[in-house]
């Protein structure tokens, strides 16, 4: 395949505002686009180029709306219990598997916020007194990309410390369920959802969280 545009984008997405209305990049004005980008990104012929990977749709915005970078931010959230470093998931309601609690940015929304914002939203957890650290922008390989439409996110680490009892959390918005997952290593993460959920790493965020729990 190598052109395509889930039918939702020009449809819904446009309806309820989180798809770009204008159908041909080649009109949309590409300098300010640019000028704001987390990673820089080529323009060819009036139409974006994804600046990280060969997606295997080289037209169209595939699953999601926006033409060339989007930006999005993601709450990692860690915490400690019985011994074990427990990290807090959500099981995405797209079936794109589970993933850290996170979205896109609002306009001018600073990353952290949109962190702290998305992290309540899709876990009802509220952490007042955390301390983040914010780690550099990084190209995700969501598998709704395309070669002209691609996700960018800023995480944000937040470390709880240890707990008798883990806080409460539970899935809202567009996250069917929330839960603590054991991560003293990646392939913990790994196991542990597969053997008590069914459930998979989201694959764009596969990469980010093998580099943060090794």
């Amino acid at each position: 395949m190598t052109s395509y545009t889930h039918p939702d984008v020009l449809t819904i997405g446009i309806r309820d505002g989180w798809a770009d209305p204008i159908t041909d990049p080649a009109q949309i004005d590409w300098t300010a686009r640019q000028a704001s980008a987390a990673i820089p990104f080529p323009v060819v012929n009036g139409r974006p180029v994804n600046p990280c990977e060969k997606t295997g749709i080289l037209h169209g915005r595939n699953e999601l709306g926006h033409w060339g970078e989007k930006q999005a931010a993601d709450a990692i959230v860690i915490a400690r219990a019985g011994g074990l470093r427990w990290v807090l998931m959500v099981e995405r309601d797209d079936d794109h598997g589970w993933a850290i609690p996170g979205g896109m940015l609002d306009p001018g929304e600073e990353p952290l916020t949109a962190a702290i914002r998305e992290l309540a939203e899709e876990t009802g957890l509220v952490v007042e007194d955390a301390t983040w650290q914010v780690l550099p922008a990084r190209y995700v390989p969501d598998p709704r990309a395309s070669d002209e439409a691609w996700m960018v996110t800023t995480p944000a680490v937040a470390d709880l410390g240890e707990f008798v009892v883990l806080p409460a959390v539970v899935g809202a918005d567009d996250a069917r369920r929330a839960a603590w997952i054991w991560a003293d290593r990646y392939a913990d993460m790994v196991a542990h959802l597969e053997q008590q959920y069914g459930g998979r790493v989201f694959r764009a965020h596969e990469a980010m969280l093998a580099d943060l729990l090794g």
